[in-house]
């Protein structure tokens, strides 16, 4: 019992931490839904790892009715779980999630398969997911991984490192100790901007012949 109640209080800390909206623990007890979700899904859990027919799911579906997140009970989650807002979060059956993992609002974390098997992603520990981000299959984050807002990502993403687009692709790394980011190379961002300046200077002839157009037209008709 004493674990369990540390194990509420650093949810409770993590809430208050990672949300300057947040006044005091017992607001988050209150009135934030990712804790609500969370404490409901701790239920769920235990009864799915005792073999409890039914139930699980039900208790779930009330998880979801009055939080707006959906939770499989057979997801495992560690400790200092953070939903912000989390209106629309959905983790499939065999999502994995380490401690200290921040996840926002419409986040999805899905499976691609059909079979009975590890089908959904696994996030480590200290990974935090932007809005609306969606991770699908079997695939690992790393930790200390970000994944920007509006992400797709389905291949697996290497520790401290950022994701960002459609397909996520990694644009940088963040070290865990003080070392600035380093930036990777983006070579569909290099070829966007290659043809943006071919672009630009097509513009600038094209202006120039309209222009030497228009100076001989007027030569002509001074002529006449």
């Amino acid at each position: 019992m004493g674990r369990l109640f540390e194990s509420l209080r650093r949810d409770v800390r993590a809430a208050r931490e990672r949300d300057p909206a947040a006044r005091s623990g017992l607001e988050v007890v209150l009135a934030y839904p990712g804790f609500h979700a969370r404490q409901i899904h701790r239920l769920a859990h235990a009864l799915h790892r005792q073999g409890v027919p039914l139930v699980p799911r039900l208790v779930s579906h009330l998880n979801r009715a009055l939080t707006g997140i959906e939770i499989h009970p057979g997801a495992r989650i560690g400790e200092g779980l953070f939903i912000d807002h989390g209106m629309g979060v959905v983790i499939g059956e065999t999502a994995e999630i380490g401690d200290d993992v921040t996840i926002y609002q419409g986040v999805t974390l899905g499976g691609t398969s059909r079979r009975r098997r590890k089908r959904h992603p696994t996030l480590r520990d200290g990974v935090i997911v932007g809005a609306h981000a969606q991770l699908i299959g079997a695939i690992e984050i790393g930790e200390g991984a970000r994944v920007g807002a509006g992400s797709v990502v389905v291949g697996s993403v290497p520790p401290y490192s950022t994701v960002v687009g459609v397909p996520g692709r990694t644009v940088g790394v963040r070290f865990p100790d003080d070392r600035p980011i380093a930036r990777l190379p983006d070579p569909e961002a290099e070829t966007i901007g290659l043809l943006q300046d071919r672009v630009g200077d097509l513009e600038a002839r094209l202006a120039d012949l309209e222009r030497a157009r228009e100076r001989s037209g007027r030569g002509v008709g001074g002529r006449l």
